[in-house]
């Protein structure tokens, strides 16, 4: 028989306590939420999802949302024993949950990590009052710098996010900032321009002037710095917006960008999954009401569609370049069709966007600044 395939696991817990206004992630905020019936559906589609795939090696799981540090320690547990029964964990598997600071989820850490939990990523997105407020986060500095030194002391790996290109936000302002969050030691920081996302609240206030982000000179400026910094301080950038020390890079998420296999559960959950058919993208229903329906029918997913050679090489192609390290050129074939404008590429390579070498395709760091315009000009005929 074939050795069995490396899988990644996303579990999607859907509630906040409130909406952030820059937020487009499937979250909602409920009244009130029967936890019991929650994790027995989360067991629930993920044993149907088991039985789809069959035996695999699981590399990781990661607990996304929403707020999955909302969940109790003891469902988290439940997800992840049942997790390796289905599937043969890795020696190096990663367990990742993401966290918000308030006080309330930083003192179920230590019952978090006896769960199984051995990687936190913190949700900080600012180190100061006046910004945090802005952002419609619901903690204040103080807060923030607390969880990540408690983290710190009761986890084995620790990351957290900050968002930069704030309102009004000036070069220094982002150069202390982000000094000062290197000063923590932490081996990885996810670290993202503010984008303005249209259905979010932010949306209609940038329509009518009522905030305003550094302009387009300003926020390449910003994205150079933050390169530079992290560097030096030795977290190079491994991917757009992440950063890490060698060998500290979230294996659950280079799932993603180097297009391998992973399983998603819960509400708006998507996968990609190679079967007896061969790839295939799917995708749970998104509402939360709709998939708690759908999984006692059954199952909570929507749809589950093939992908073509050529779907999978753009697919491959638009995770990869994300990577400072790019993509094997083995990819740039899609069922013998082109999968990308040659006309294209080479301009790309001429202008600085882009470098080929034997083996690889990969962005410079001006292709990085700009990858989704890269992308649509490298992809438009193909």
């Amino acid at each position: 028989m074939p050795e069995p395939q490396n899988l990644a696991l996303y579990i999607h817990w859907p509630f906040c306590l409130s909406k952030c206004p820059y937020c487009d992630f499937n979250s909602h905020v409920r009244a009130s939420i029967d936890e019991d019936t929650w994790e027995k559906a989360l067991l629930r589609e993920m044993d149907h999802t088991a039985r789809r795939l069959g035996p695999r090696h699981l590399t990781s799981i990661f607990f996304g949302g929403g707020t999955p540090s909302l969940m109790r320690p003891r469902t988290v547990g439940a997800l992840i024993n049942r997790a390796i029964q289905h599937w043969s964990p890795t020696p190096t598997m990663e367990i990742t949950l993401e966290a918000n600071p308030n006080s309330v989820e930083v003192n179920r850490f230590q019952d978090l990590r006896y769960a199984g939990v051995n990687r936190v990523s913190i949700g900080i997105q600012a180190l100061n009052d006046a910004d945090l407020k802005q952002l419609g986060r619901q903690h204040s500095a103080h807060e923030a710098i607390e969880a990540i030194t408690t983290a710190m002391g009761t986890f084995e790996r620790v990351s957290f996010d900050l968002i930069y290109a704030r309102p009004h936000q000036s070069l220094e302002a982002w150069q202390k900032e982000l000094g000062h969050a290197l000063s923590f030691g932490t081996e990885h920081l996810s670290l993202y321009q503010l984008t303005i996302e249209p259905g979010t609240a932010f949306a209609p206030l940038f329509e009518r002037g009522e905030l305003i982000i550094p302009a387009e000179d300003l926020a390449a400026d910003l994205f150079e710095l933050t390169q530079k910094q992290t560097s030096a301080a030795g977290l190079p950038a491994y991917e757009i917006s992440n950063h890490a020390r060698p060998n500290s890079e979230s294996r659950h998420n280079l799932s993603y960008w180097q297009y391998q296999d992973y399983a998603g559960i819960g509400p708006g959950a998507h996968g990609r999954l190679t079967l007896n058919q061969g790839k295939v993208a799917t995708k749970q229903y998104r509402a939360p009401e709709t998939w708690l329906t759908a999984v006692r029918n059954g199952s909570g997913e929507e749809e589950s569609l093939p992908l073509s050679l050529k779907d999978q090489t753009t697919e491959a192609l638009m995770m990869g370049l994300r990577l400072t390290s790019g993509i094997c050129l083995s990819y740039l074939s899609g069922g013998g069709q082109p999968a990308i404008d040659a006309h294209a590429l080479k301009t790309l390579i001429n202008s600085g966007y882009l470098i080929m070498t034997e083996q690889t395709l990969k962005a410079t760091p001006l292709g990085l600044q700009c990858l989704n315009a890269v992308l649509k000009r490298l992809l438009s005929s193909a």
